[in-house]
């Protein structure tokens, strides 16, 4: 997911690239210090996100949004906090106070990149009957030499080893040599779900969660995953949703 930062001041603009270098599903395309740099980094690149100043010389943040008939996603970024209801009027993501901690933005950045998803499934939802493509309920991964097809009713959940994934069945386990992040883009998100840099789970074989931990029936025996901080919210609100 491409992002800009419209900063007129270098410091911040430093942090928010430090910040998102922490976040690999977010590329930092450009650094503008004013409105006009932004405008045009608009119109010359496929920009997702925006975090958006608000006091900035010429034009404001607020001002330079009201002239956009299609924005992205955008997070404001300000020292002021008299803006926020202004912000949230025109449709803002977040609206993050200056000097920004890195848990408020982790948490900014998390709800931006789910609200990407869904403009994204939005899009690919509204093509014609007859483009879209019905998904099969398997996966093909390469392991020892071979194409292995994978019954996503099968998978218990998936382990994330340096470069390589362990797919852990009932009886079984697949390994095979790729990221977590392009297994976890092949995989419908209504059946599986990220919850930690190693782990993505299956939400139908969640038998509970237990304080930070996702329990799930391993051969027989409970086999308890870690919850990531930053995963930790989604999850909880995939719970909550059918909870009585």
């Amino acid at each position: 997911m491409n992002a800009i930062i419209v900063d007129d001041e270098p410091l911040a603009q430093d942090v928010l690239e430090t910040y998102i270098d922490k976040l690999p599903e977010i590329k930092l395309l450009r650094k503008c210090s004013n409105a006009l740099e932004a405008n045009e980094a608009l119109k010359s690149e496929q920009v997702d996100l925006m975090f958006l100043d608000i006091q900035m010389p010429q034009l404001t943040g607020v001002d330079f949004l009201k002239t956009l008939n299609n924005p992205p996603v955008v997070i404001f970024t300000t020292a002021y906090p008299n803006y926020a209801v202004e912000g949230f009027e025109l449709n803002a993501l977040d609206y993050l106070l200056k000097p920004i901690s890195l848990e408020r933005f982790m948490k900014a950045a998390n709800k931006a990149v789910e609200q990407i998803e869904l403009r994204r499934q939005g899009k690919a939802g509204a093509q014609p009957a007859a483009e879209a493509e019905e998904d099969p309920g398997y996966i093909f991964v390469k392991a020892d030499k071979k194409l292995v097809k994978i019954n996503y009713e099968d998978i218990l959940y998936i382990e994330g080893l340096k470069d390589y994934v362990i797919i852990r069945q009932d009886n079984n386990r697949v390994i095979t040599l790729q990221t977590m992040k392009s297994l976890e883009d092949k995989l419908p998100t209504k059946l599986f779900k990220r919850i930690h840099r190693s782990y993505i789970v299956n939400i139908e074989r969640i038998d509970a969660v237990v304080g930070n931990m996702v329990e799930v029936v391993e051969k027989g025996q409970a086999k308890h995953l870690p919850i990531g901080k930053n995963y930790r919210d989604e999850l909880l609100d995939i719970i909550n949703k059918n909870r009585l």
